[in-house]
């Protein structure tokens, strides 16, 4: 590498939306910075570009502030002097789903777009809580072949990096300096002591070693400067110390301020001198003092607004899009475009590391929940209002003394079970007492979509509940209905409907269950062929598989301890150990007993330690009591018990996990992930006793987590829960982190909400299997467990109101997918229909994608990038499908279009 080396001077601040100070404390400072960035880039201070962090947003907060300066930012955009996107929000890659990724990559070159600008090509995600194994796909998908990283890797005297993807995709990597992209202003512009102003010499000297390290740990001639820390505003002083360096005709650097894209290209043409590479997920923790801590506490930190955001993304994803699509293809209604992009927008500013980790201040916290409920509150009407206009257009009139229920499949496989429904029934219809009983139960009958009488159980019952009717030009008109919640069997086709029609039973007929039968076994035994679950004394089960011949026990185990952490890291205490706590006393009882689901309530009051005495550095002495209510249900013909747990949470500083051993011998368990499967290992790293930061027996999951060998298997499930472990025991547990409570908060004295005290629920199911297990499978049921079945129900007024009825058929057909693929995403873009899915096997296979029988047509389909460019010819199509071969952890996003 003879004569001067060329050095890229990057401008940038990251800028953390919300952290230790709410949202609009950061925004005060964003505009001040940016308001200095271009009076420096417009009178010539500051040559530019300065770029904004890899993130639109703060273009879009800075604009609401300074409207008119929107002139000055879209000239320097489309100048290349202001450095926009690539995405959105900089997200954790790890607490969203991939599809919300892609969502935030598309909103983030939308905005950028806005602005007259192209879009950044730089894969920027320097501070983010390690990386997807998948990053580089999605990335890719954006024509973007590069990546800026930092944590998850230890690479601390090297700069550069091929990392190769889950699906094979491959970028060319920059990873920063130890200290990472704050590195630069700590050792050049700020100096060793936080509050420094070294003087210009001595910032020109620490210049020069700095460049003397970067160039000893770089095997590419070209250098790059990173001077971008936390909330840092544009330094004009140290600025004319690298406009001096840049003035120079002489020394060892020619130094001139540029871009990541760049910087990304020199890389792209050098990439052949890189022999470092990495492949899969970046989840390293810290090697050596001083270099990229993991923080992988963030997991389990403030898991409501976890769940919230799983909710919200099964909404969008399962439901708003899949429906709008269908109501708009079929009935020609607007789709609506406007209103999904603002709920995903609203969302997805929820998504930056510091919101969804769970690791910033209360206040912080609390606005994220108002984002949470205007996305639900969005996706939730789009969704209702597309399920009744198909409901109001199915052939038939609605009976004048009767309903109609639609239920709605948002999977496209066929459904074949029992779910539960909330069914509104009229007040004026008839209703019986059993004897000896007092209690009138609404007699009513329904009906299939060929008129045979569909069996319901009974399972509770809430009278004269107020409803209310919006008529289009007129007043809103109140009626009363008593809501009967039932439990039927059904066929649902591949993302479709089937209708049943509830009418009036005649007078003085009871309507019981024609079933007869129940899944209870005993007390506390619920048994349907399959599976035998029985609640034990202790308040754990014990479940026999009736196929395999193999028994579990000990399920549900409760485990405690001692969190003396914060939001980024579980803190573990020298002088805690784990309890198992013995419950003070155990309730069982059974709350549903029928042909169709069963029942048991499992009530523990386990005492745990109230808190941590931070003085003594112990747990303290005094008790609380945990109310732990569990709710078991098992169906007939399944594998999979369904649990919702209720913990009134009144204990301070601890970690609650449950225990499920599964007596599996092997040293590797799998974990779902955005668009792939994950082989994590048991043990830890044989290392551990020599890191900085110690690798934890935690990993992340998306939606379950599995192990298994040839005799006996066990399955997780889980919404809105993202952290499991298989602790190194002889047993191999699953361990389920259900929350983790914790009283330190950064640049805080501590704050309450951390602690989560009151109310938690959870939702989770546990599936039952030997050998490998089918990760498509299991993909797909964790969908349906999060997604559930939707309904609408109409009365003839309904009907009128929506525009029915139409020509639509009882039982309606949608898209089918089958082969090893997991759908994630369908909607209407770009004038077309667009399905996304993937493989998460580990060998190749055939996707069809099908619209036999749902009405509508399509002349072309073609595979196309995440962004929309088109891939390779066009696929054939034949009776109404189209197939697609993925190979191993290969996404595909197939367009269908009408001409």
């Amino acid at each position: 590498m003879g004569g001067r080396r060329r050095v890229l001077y990057i401008l940038s601040s990251h800028w953390d939306r919300e952290w230790y100070e709410p949202f609009q404390v950061f925004r005060h400072r964003l505009v001040r910075l940016l308001d200095g960035v271009l009076a420096g880039l417009e009178d010539g201070r500051l040559a530019g570009p300065f770029t904004t962090d890899g993130q639109t947003i703060v273009l879009d907060d800075y604009l609401e502030v300074r409207p008119e300066r929107r002139p000055a930012v879209e000239r320097l955009a489309r100048e290349g002097r202001l450095v926009v996107g690539p995405w959105y929000v900089l997200p954790d890659e790890f607490l969203v789903s991939g599809e919300s990724l892609i969502r935030n990559l598309e909103l983030g070159h939308a905005a950028a777009r806005a602005l007259g600008a192209e879009p950044s090509r730089a894969g920027f995600v320097c501070d983010l809580f390690g990386h997807l194994s998948q990053l580089p796909r999605l990335l890719a998908g954006f024509g973007i072949d590069n990546a800026f990283v930092w944590r998850g890797h230890h690479l601390p005297r090297e700069r550069h990096l091929l990392w190769q993807g889950a699906d094979g995709t491959e970028l060319v990597c920059y990873h920063f300096p130890p200290r990472g992209y704050c590195g630069y202003a700590r050792a050049v512009r700020v100096g060793p002591t936080p509050h420094g102003t070294p003087t210009h010499e001595e910032q020109r000297a620490a210049l020069e070693d700095y460049l003397d390290a970067e160039a000893d740990a770089s095997v590419l001639e070209p250098l790059l400067i990173f001077d971008g820390g936390d909330h840092q505003e544009w330094d004009a002083g140290h600025y004319a110390v690298i406009a001096g360096a840049m003035r120079e005709r002489g020394g060892k650097w020619q130094l001139s301020h540029g871009s990541l894209d760049e910087y990304a290209a020199l890389m792209r043409d050098a990439r052949h001198l890189i022999t470092t590479r990495h492949a899969g997920e970046m989840r390293e923790t810290l090697h050596e003092p001083g270099t990229a801590q993991l923080i992988p506490g963030v997991l389990s930190s403030r898991v409501p607004l976890k769940q919230a955001n799983a909710e919200c993304e099964t909404l969008l994803c399962h439901w708003a899009e899949p429906l709008a699509l269908r109501a708009t293809q079929q009935l020609g209604t607007e789709y609506p475009d406007g209103f999904l992009r603002l709920a995903w927008k609203t969302l997805i500013e929820n998504h930056p590391h510091d919101s969804i980790c769970g690791c910033s201040i209360d206040q912080v916290h609390e606005d994220m929940l108002y984002r949470f409920s205007q996305c639900r509150r969005i996706a939730s009407r789009i969704a209702e209002e597309s399920a009744s206009l198909i409901a109001a257009r199915i052939e038939g009139a609605v009976p004048a003394n009767g309903a109609r229920i639609v239920l709605f499949n948002p999977l496209p496989h066929q459904f074949r079970g029992t779910t539960e429904i909330d069914l509104d029934v009229p007040p004026d219809y008839p209703v019986f007492r059993e004897a000896g009983c007092d209690e009138p139960l609404p007699a009513f009958i329904l009906n299939g979509p060929s008129g045979e009488t569909i069996p319901y159980q009974r399972l509770g019952q809430a009278m004269n509940r107020i409803r209310h009717r919006l008529r289009p030009t007129k007043s809103g008109e109140i009626h009363h209905v008593h809501r009967v919640r039932v439990s039927i069997p059904v066929e649902l086709p591949p993302l479709g409907w089937s209708t049943l029609t509830m009418q009036p039973a005649p007078p003085n007929v009871p309507t019981r269950c024609s079933v007869p039968g129940t899944l209870l076994d005993g007390p506390a035994t619920l048994d349907n062929g399959i599976l035998s679950v029985r609640a034990m004394r202790d308040g754990t089960l014990q479940v026999f598989d009736q196929r395999s011949g193999e028994e579990y026990s000990g399920l549900m185990t409760v485990e405690d301890r001692a969190d003396i952490g914060d939001g980024w890291f579980h803190g573990v205490a020298v002088n805690d150990a784990p309890e198992t706590p013995a419950a003070a006393n155990v309730a069982i009882a059974c709350i549903e007993s029928g042909p169709f689901v069963s029942a048991l309530r499992i009530r523990r009051k386990c005492p745990v330690a109230r808190a941590f005495d931070f003085e003594r550095m112990q747990r303290c002495e005094e008790r609380a009591v945990l109310t732990i209510d569990t709710v078991v249900r098992l169906r007939p013909g399944s594998d999979i018990v369904e649990c919702e747990t209720r913990i009134d949470n009144t204990a301070l500083d601890h970690r609650l996990r449950l225990l499920f051993p599964t007596g599996a011998k092997r040293s590797s368990f799998l974990t779902d992930s955005a668009f792939d499967v994950v082989e994590r290992p048991v043990a830890l790293p044989a290392d551990n006793h020599k890191r900085a930061e110690l690798a934890v027996e935690t990993h992340p999951m998306r939606s379950w987590c599995a192990l298994s060998d040839d005799q006996r298997g066990l399955a997780i499930l889980a919404t809105g829960l993202h952290e499991c472990a298989v602790p190194d025991l002889p047993e191999r547990p699953l361990a389920l982190t259900l929350f983790r409570s914790t009283r330190r908060t950064y640049l805080t004295d501590g704050e309450p909400g951390g602690q989560l005290t009151g109310a938690l629920v959870f939702r989770y199911a546990l599936k039952f299997f030997r050998g490998a297990p089918n990760r498509a499978a299991l993909c797909r049921e964790a969908q349906r467990l999060a997604a559930g079945v939707r309904t609408a129900q109409l009365r003839a007024a309904d009907q009128r109101i929506h525009g029915g009825p139409g020509a639509l058929p009882g039982q309606g057909f949608g898209f089918e997918l089958t082969g090893p693929a997991v759908l994630t995403s369908l909607r209407r873009v770009r004038g077309g229909v667009e399905a996304r899915f993937f493989n998460p096997q580990s060998g190749s296979g055939n996707v069809r994608l099908g619209w036999k029988h749902t009405g509508m047509k399509f002349a072309a389909a073609h595979l196309v990038e995440f962004d929309g460019r088109l891939v390779g010819k066009p696929l054939a199509i034949e009776r109404s499908s189209a197939t697609v071969r993925l190979g191993p952890k290969q996404i595909a996003t197939l367009r269908l279009t009408q001409r």
